[in-house]
C-alpha cells in the first residue's frame, strides 16, 4: 500500500530535522517567533553554611565516626554565619541586577538551598520568579550518610576500599549516587533550562557537587579535570560561578565561557566570612 502524499511530507519533514547540522537541531522555539539557543548565562551559588556544614566539620576534627545531626538531609537549614552569607549574596545581586543580574532563579527544593535563595532575594528587594527542581538536590550517599570517613572506614571497611579504588566520580555508595549518576540529572535539568529559559541569565542556587558538575557538563572537563579542580579550589559558601554562553563558530553547539568562579567579593565588603566545607579530597581512583 503507497503512503498519503501527507504523510510523507509529515515524515520527511521530521528526518529533515533529525539529520539537519546539531546546531539547528539546539534552536528552541519561542511563541514570539524568535529562535534561540538556550540560556544565555549561569550564575552559580552555592548555599551557604548549613548547620549541616558546621557539625560535619566539627565531627571530623574531633575524629568522631557520626556526625552530630538530627534532621535529614533536606531539612537542615543555614547556621546563623550561612544566613550572613546569604544577605551578602542580596549585595551582590542589588549591584548584578541593574545590569546583569538573573531573570529567574533555579533552586534546589532543600531548606538551605531555598533559604539562601530566599534571604538574598529579600535582601537585594528583587522578587524575581522563583522555581525548584528536584534534580538540583544534593549528592545522596545512601549507607555512608552522617558518616564521617573515619565513620566509613571503621564500619564499612569494604566500601572504604571499594571507594578509594573507583574513585569519587564512579563509586556509589550502596543506596546513594556516584558523581557520574549526578552528572545524568544535571544533564537532564539543563536540557530543559534551555526550553524553559531561553535568551535569559538564571541563577541556579544548590550544592557544591551539583555545582561542579554543572562546571564538568558545560565546559566538557574530564573526569580527572573535574576531581583535580575540586580538590584545589572547593566551592565556597554563598560564591559565585559565572558560565557565559558563547555562539559556535563551527558545527556544534554553543560552547560555555567561565568568566568568575568562586568569587567572594560581596561577602569581604559586606565584612561577613567565607566558609569552605570540602567534603572529601582524595577523590581519584587508586
Amino acid at each position: 500500500m503507497s503512503t498519503p502524499p501527507a504523510r510523507r511530507r509529515e515524515v520527511s519533514t521530521l528526518m529533515e530535522h533529525w539529520t539537519a547540522p546539531h546546531q539547528d537541531r539546539e534552536r528552541v522555539s519561542r511563541d514570539d517567533g524568535h529562535t534561540a539557543r538556550g540560556v544565555t548565562e549561569l550564575m552559580l551559588v552555592r548555599h551557604g553554611e548549613s548547620v549541616g556544614n558546621v557539625a560535619a566539620s566539627a565531627a571530623q576534627r574531633a575524629g568522631q565516626e557520626v556526625i552530630d545531626l538530627d534532621t535529614r538531609d533536606a531539612d537542615t537549614p543555614l547556621s546563623a554565619l550561612g544566613a550572613e552569607q546569604a544577605a551578602a549574596l542580596g549585595s551582590w545581586l542589588a549591584d548584578a541586577s541593574r545590569t546583569t543580574g538573573p531573570d529567574v532563579v533555579w533552586v534546589s527544593p532543600y531548606v538551605r538551598a531555598v533559604q539562601t535563595a530566599t534571604i538574598a532575594l529579600e535582601a537585594a528587594g528583587l522578587d524575581l520568579p522563583v522555581q525548584q527542581d528536584e534534580r538540583l538536590r544534593d549528592r545522596e550517599l545512601g549507607i555512608l550518610d552522617l558518616l564521617t570517613s573515619t565513620g566509613v572506614d571503621a564500619r564499612f571497611p569494604a566500601e572504604a576500599a571499594r571507594r578509594r579504588h573507583l574513585g569519587k566520580f564512579s563509586y556509589r555508595p550502596p543506596g546513594g549516587e556516584s558523581w557520574a549518576d549526578l552528572t545524568l540529572r544535571v544533564r537532564s535539568f539543563l536540557g530543559d533550562l534551555d526550553r524553559w529559559e531561553a535568551d535569559r541569565r538564571v541563577l541556579v542556587v544548590a550544592h557544591d557537587a551539583v555545582l561542579m558538575t554543572v562546571r564538568y557538563v558545560c565546559e566538557r572537563l574530564t573526569e580527572t579535570e573535574v576531581l583535580d579542580l575540586g580538590r584545589r579550589s572547593p566551592v565556597q559558601n554563598a560564591a559565585v560561578t559565572r558560565l557565559v554562553r558563547q555562539p559556535s563558530r563551527r558545527p556544534g553547539p554553543p560552547r560555555w565561557e567561565l568568566t568568575a568562579f568562586n568569587d567572594d567579593a560581596h561577602l569581604r565588603t559586606q565584612g561577613t566570612p567565607a566558609t569552605t566545607h570540602p567534603g572529601d579530597t582524595d577523590a581519584h581512583p587508586h
